[in-house]
């Protein structure tokens, strides 16, 4: 640490396996880097256990601390480092554009802001609102929406498209359409979308209640729900102020290991949209950590920059945070933390949404652990076991008459799918079809290899569950197993031992998960026998034989189990089999005669 210099810059913490768990930056590296190695009195939980696994950092020297800020949010998103908060959200916004750079405008959707004297709108965090919004707009004005160069056309006198026929377009490319009228509607449209909007409303009523007087009942309400969905979308841009700047609204709400971030864009007066960001890893930061490390991720990746965020707590990087946006807006933008008045009426209710989006998280995530951990609590009372069965693995077996017959295991951790951990059996001891001799040698495989289950589930009644407890006991191994039993239309109907079966209550949490097991080890068991049967179907020396389809080749199969059985068969042996008839079982028998000569 003597060795650092005092200069800005950006440092990497690592731990012993050279893995980056933390990225910082500094005005002054050597004073910075040294907090972390002094007294721990002042530190809070989560710096000390991050010091707890620093094994050695690295740092990076920068001409400026807007370097370091840039460079420091770069490699956060590269390495991904445990301890920095993490902005779990990475999404493109859109926007609509009028093109006011070209000779005759379009209006279109876009998700990313260029310099290129257009102008933009949004950005919108719904992009339904968009396209309803383009939608209107399309209605009421028949402007371009052809990326053809204007001019160019006009001098070759190319032919229109189709929407000049059905009046979606003036046609501007015949060199028929007056400018200035066509900029007439491009500028309303500007309106529009600046939020002077009672004009297009007024526009498009007329518009319905024409259709209607013509009996035009179908046109009449494709109005009606574009009026709806105007007004559903101005109501939705709230006035919030008589300012009529962009403003972004930032505030933060933390419970427990949740963090949220709440973010509402207002444009020109009014909530146009709103949306919430949850972080990863920020259990003990600070408020003043999240707000900080959310504007560094986000407005590094957006494309449009208000001229105002309103944030609802003092940082430590605020006046760089500043200098570094107005640098890439190309004009001031202020960070501000208001203490009263109508911004701070508005922060504190988008305070109040992001506490409400915590609570849903939280309600989710306690709803999933019912459904999960908590379903395994359940089931080891139920089972009356010393502990909670933590791993389940569930059997079956597949096979068409002892054809191709197969075994699948399915796994469970914690209540989960653990689909990583499945396997598949092919029967190999075993001739014909014997479920309970198949499931003997799939048991006996299984319990070969490590990591056995604490809870053992068999797709079949008291029969299997006979089968696989002797198998267990005869490994030495005491490992709980029970049957999944259903009923005449098999559906799941409960649970079985080798004595006794109970049947479960279909509102119950155990028979929820008991019959999803049940389905998914029967599904997988299914592919598994299919995708045999049917590669056993694609390549087969009868495929060599006239008058041998895959409807008889299923059935010879299915009757003979192998080749060398089939090889062996007579000629009434072959004619007997269901779908074959004389001349067929003749040219299978002389087949495999003709074989036996020749070798």
């Amino acid at each position: 640490m003597k060795n650092l210099p005092h200069q800005p810059g950006v440092y990497l913490m690592k731990d012993k396996d050279k893995k980056v768990i933390y990225v910082g930056k500094a005005i002054s590296l050597k004073n910075r880097v040294r907090q972390y190695f002094q007294s721990k009195k002042n530190m809070d939980a989560k710096v000390r256990a991050m010091v707890s696994h620093i094994d050695e950092f690295e740092y990076i020297v920068t001409d400026s601390e807007m370097e370091a800020l840039i460079l420091e949010n770069n490699l956060i998103k590269e390495y991904k480092p445990q301890y920095n908060i993490l902005l779990r959200d990475d999404k493109t916004y859109p926007y609509i554009k009028v093109t006011l750079n070209e000779y005759f405008p379009r209006v279109l959707k876009v998700r990313k802001v260029e310099k290129d004297k257009a102008k933009y709108f949004g950005p919108y965090t719904n992009a339904f609102i968009v396209n309803e919004t383009l939608d209107v707009i399309k209605e009421i004005y028949p402007i371009r929406t052809c990326t053809r160069d204007i001019k160019r056309s006009i001098e070759k006198k190319e032919r229109p498209c189709l929407n000049l026929y059905i009046k979606k377009c003036v046609g501007p490319c015949t060199g028929k359409v007056d400018e200035a009228e066509y900029m007439k509607m491009i500028y309303e449209i500007i309106d529009f979308l600046s939020g002077k909007s009672e004009d297009m409303i007024s526009i498009l009523e007329e518009k319905m209640r024409q259709a209607a007087k013509n009996l035009d009942f179908e046109e009449a309400a494709t109005l009606r729900d574009k009026i709806s969905s105007m007004k559903g979308m101005l109501e939705r841009q709230k006035i919030v102020s008589a300012s009529t700047i962009d403003q972004d609204y930032i505030a933060v709400a933390k419970e427990e290991d949740l963090s949220c971030v709440q973010v509402f864009f207002v444009r020109g007066g009014k909530v146009v949209g709103r949306e919430n960001f949850i972080f990863d890893k920020s259990r003990n930061s600070q408020a003043e950590e999240i707000i900080s490390s959310f504007i560094k991720q986000f407005y590094m990746s957006v494309n449009y920059v208000p001229k105002e965020l309103v944030v609802d707590t003092d940082f430590e990087d605020m006046q760089i945070m500043s200098d570094w946006l107005s640098s890439k807006k190309g004009q001031k933008v202020q960070i501000t933390v208001p203490q009263k008045g109508d911004k701070k009426h508005l922060l504190d209710l988008v305070r109040k949404n992001a506490f409400e989006t915590i609570k849903q998280k939280s309600n989710l995530k306690m709803a999933k652990l019912e459904r999960t951990v908590g379903v395994m609590k359940e089931l080891q009372e139920f089972l009356q076991l010393d502990e909670m069965p933590i791993r389940v693995e569930a059997f079956d077996i597949s096979n068409i008459q002892g054809v191709d017959s197969v075994g699948a295991q399915v796994v469970f951790v914690n209540g989960e799918k653990a689909k990583k951990l499945y396997r598949r059996y092919k029967i190999k001891s075993v001739d014909g079809p014997n479920d309970y001799a198949s499931m003997e040698e799939i048991i006996r495989r299984r319990l070969k290899h490590p990591d056995l289950p604490d809870l053992i589930l068999m797709d079949g009644g008291k029969g299997q569950v006979s089968v696989a407890k002797k198998v267990i006991a005869e490994e030495g191994l005491s490992i709980p197993v029970l049957g999944m039993y259903k009923d005449s239309r098999h559906k799941t109907l409960g649970l079985t031992t080798e004595n006794q079966a109970v049947e479960l209550s279909k509102h119950s949490l155990i028979y929820r998960f008991i019959a999803s097991v049940q389905e998914e080890v029967h599904r997988f068991a299914i592919s598994y026998h299919r995708s045999l049967r049917d590669k056993g179907m694609e390549k087969s020396e009868l495929d060599e034989i006239s008058g041998i389809g895959k409807t008889r080749k299923m059935a010879l199969i299915s009757e003979f189990k192998t080749i060398e059985r089939l090889k062996n068969a007579t000629m009434e042996e072959l004619a007997s089999v269901e779908g074959m008839n004389k001349k067929s079982a003749q040219a299978v028998f002389e087949h495999f005669r003709k074989g036996q000569k020749s070798d």
